[in-house]
């Protein structure tokens, strides 16, 4: 789980910087920090062969956020996201191309699930929502 969580940033400081190097006139900006906390707990896993597999694991924290503006090509885009443990919260924002910029806060936990809310300003015509998932808010 933890190689996931790596290379989720990873792979957006990558895009950032090929943003930057594409668009003379972009800003762009790539933070992060985790993506565990405490010390790591071997897990052993034995397979229907009688094989044993070890791995190991620790407390998901972690805190990421990024974000472009590309004066030149209209791109405007961002996200931030902190976990600790089962606990996600996060917001990503993006501008379309019709004017209308869209940003989405979720927030997701064992108890209640996954929830998002949808807010548009600025633009195109579209009424925000809350969408969720299972349980209740």
């Amino acid at each position: 789980m933890a190689a996931k969580l790596v290379l989720l940033p990873l792979a957006v400081l990558v895009f950032v910087t090929i943003q930057r190097g594409l668009a003379g006139h972009a800003h762009s900006f790539v933070h992060f920090h985790g993506p565990v906390e405490g010390p790591g707990h071997e897990v052993v896993v034995h397979d229907k062969h009688g094989h044993h597999h070890v791995d190991y694991v620790a407390h998901p924290k972690y805190e990421f956020s990024y974000g472009v503006e590309d004066h030149h090509t209209g791109d405007y885009h961002g996200q931030k996201e902190h976990r600790d443990g089962k606990k996600v919260v996060g917001e990503y924002t993006i501008k379309e191309p019709g004017g209308n910029t869209r940003t989405v806060t979720y927030h997701a936990d064992p108890h209640g699930g996954f929830f998002a809310h949808v807010h548009n300003s600025g633009g195109n015509n579209h009424h925000g929502g809350t969408y969720g998932g299972y349980g209740h808010h």
